[in-house]
């Protein structure tokens, strides 16, 4: 069979092929295996290219296109001024861009906290604070700590416009790698975070990706373009909006479950469903993604655990030690999956609770009024679930039932009612790299893909 390009994921638990025939727009064979990033990752890479010509034979010269969130993803420390403005329009920035949020920081750095900069070991540092023409003391001053400290992660600056040439100053005297972009919120209430996950996204492909050892599998497909999650992105969007006269589905939600994270994915306005509702807060993104790096099913297992006992759930520690043990570890029986999909469900559950907008009555001069904080994400009917732990559970649909609206709950703006859908074939990362050039494509191929529950 004809692949003319093969898509890679080179995972932080599962190195993922997806093999594609453009000219039949169609799948024509998928395949993975373990990530070996704490050795070589290329000999996981070689080890789902032999899975995958077991399968198909020789696959010539087809394209290869790669992302990855291999050894963990892009661990990012955001510092801003106000918690609720500048730092959490970096944070948005950051999540929009693939990374993992590990620590946040707000107003005048202290000496502890560049201590607990430096425990972080970030890959990369975002410097946010100020609107144009507003405060300038505090990010100059949070410009002068990092210059000075000793540290070699990117910096991308993306703070008060009129405090770009002194930080630039400070930065190159300390010698630090840094990227000067656009603020990413110019006025109180207005954001544009573009600039900066572009840049982001940029130092991830220039950098990250020599720091996480991957340029032994860059001799074998190319450039690695993107991580993990912007693929996903993509893909979610494009498959809610559609594409030049071919029909996207409509606002959706996708949970994507890891070993090492859980994210969620929102293609929604968000806006209140009900009439005489006040938002309160910053803008939400059209296409919003969240990560949870404590909620992996395998890297986190612990925390999970717990939340699990919280809600009366008592997972079978023999089995809990085996996933310990081995953390890319597939359910080899029907304990285990029951155990992993117990583990599922309560990441998906989680996640989204953080995710999701939230509704609370409260009181002022003239009475009673509903406040909104998020996306109301009520009305959305579409729900896709992909990661190892949903696509290979024996109960996806109890995993991703979790998301939808409890009938006595209304504090969350859940679900009331969705169709549910298994990303069965592993493909969204792959239909989001190949939507970079075949977004026509990318948009079919996922229509016929994804398999109603």
């Amino acid at each position: 069979m004809n692949a003319n390009v093969l898509l890679i994921d080179l995972g932080s638990t599962n190195t993922k092929l997806v093999a594609v025939d453009i000219n039949r727009k169609m799948i024509v064979a998928t395949a993975k295996a373990f990530t070996t990033v704490g050795t070589d990752v290329t000999i996981g890479l070689e080890n789902a290219l032999a899975a995958l010509r077991s399968q198909i034979g020789d696959i010539g010269r087809a394209e290869m296109i790669a992302c990855s969130s291999a050894a963990g993803g892009l661990r990012m420390v955001s510092v801003g001024l106000v918690p609720q403005l500048s730092s959490e329009a970096a944070r948005r920035a950051a999540l929009g861009a693939g990374a993992k949020i590990v620590g946040h920081f707000s107003n005048r750095l202290t000496p502890a906290e560049m201590e607990k900069i430096l425990g972080l070991r970030p890959d990369i540092i975002l410097l946010a604070g100020g609107t144009d023409g507003g405060n300038e003391n505090v990010i100059i001053h949070n410009a002068g700590l990092l210059a000075r400290a000793c540290l070699s992660a990117p910096i991308v600056v993306a703070g008060n416009k009129c405090a770009g040439d002194e930080i630039a100053r400070l930065l190159k005297a300390g010698g630090k790698n840094f990227h000067l972009v656009d603020n990413v919120m110019p006025e109180i209430g207005r954001l544009e975070v573009e600039p900066c996950r572009n840049a982001i996204r940029n130092v991830f492909i220039e950098n990250i990706v020599h720091a996480k050892g991957l340029d032994k599998a860059k001799k074998l497909v190319g450039n690695i373009i993107m991580a993990t999650p912007v693929a996903v992105l993509n893909a979610a969007t494009i498959l809610s909006t559609g594409y030049h006269g071919e029909a996207g589905v409509g606002d959706l939600i996708v949970a994507d479950v890891g070993g090492a994270t859980t994210d969620i994915y929102s293609i929604a306005k968000g806006a209140p469903a009900g009439g005489a509702v006040s938002v309160r807060g910053l803008p939400e993104p059209f296409a919003k993604r969240t990560v949870e790096g404590d909620l992996g099913v395998r890297h986190n297992i612990d925390t999970l655990i717990e939340l699990c006992r919280g809600h009366g759930l008592e997972p079978d520690d023999d089995i809990l030690a085996a996933f310990r043990a081995d953390p890319g570890r597939v359910p080899m029986n029907e304990r285990e999956m029951r155990v992993d999909t117990e583990l599922a469900r309560m990441a998906v559950e989680t996640s989204f609770e953080r995710h999701v907008g939230k509704l609370e009555t409260v009181y002022g001069p003239h009475g009673e009024m509903l406040v909104q904080t998020g996306k109301d994400l009520s009305q959305v009917t579409k729900i896709i679930g992909t990661g190892g732990p949903i696509i290979y559970s024996s109960r996806p649909g109890m995993v991703l039932g979790s998301i939808l609206a409890n009938t006595g709950d209304r504090s969350f703006l859940k679900p009331v009612r969705a169709e549910l859908y298994l990303d069965e074939q592993y493909i969204m990362y792959a239909m989001g790299l190949l939507a970079q050039s075949e977004p026509k494509i990318a948009l079919t191929i996922m229509k016929n893909g994804m398999k109603q529950l």
